[in-house]
């Protein structure tokens, strides 16, 4: 039996796939290591990060809520698969590494999040275009 929506928060998370268009998308910036990277919704990693909204590691994106408000966010989906794969996947980005720039600067000034959050604005329109692009394409071979 599926928890209702109330106490979903109780659940140990799920993983959850990116939609193709999405997905598509994301290959076409990142490269095929995208379709490495899980998503976690409703993650107890990400609810002990205090205040996070979401967290990453090697290969995971972990959400404290559901993923189809992060899937409908441009720059919030950028950001995340910025840390994935252009910083924990070449080991740029450790947990040693980012509490040390986290205890540094803070949050809003460590570079990691400064890289992240430029990468996300810098790609945002290319992006968008590309997914509408996808969705286009999915749409018009399901018609």
């Amino acid at each position: 039996m599926m928890a209702s929506n109330r106490y979903r928060f109780l659940l140990p998370g799920r993983r959850v796939d990116a939609p193709a268009p999405l997905r598509a998308t994301l290959r076409e910036l990142f490269g095929e290591m995208v379709d490495a990277v899980e998503v976690i919704e409703y993650s107890w990693f990400a609810r002990v990060h205090l205040r996070a909204i979401a967290t990453t590691r090697r290969r995971r994106i972990y959400l404290r809520g559901a993923a189809a408000p992060f899937f409908d966010d441009p720059v919030f989906v950028l950001h995340e698969y910025f840390h994935v794969l252009a910083q924990w996947e070449p080991r740029r980005l450790s947990v040693w590494k980012y509490l040390v720039e986290l205890f540094r600067r803070g949050y809003w000034d460590n570079r990691f999040e400064i890289e992240a959050r430029e990468f996300a604005e810098d790609h945002r329109h290319r992006y968008c275009a590309l997914l509408a692009r996808h969705r286009a394409a999915t749409t018009s071979r399901h018609a």
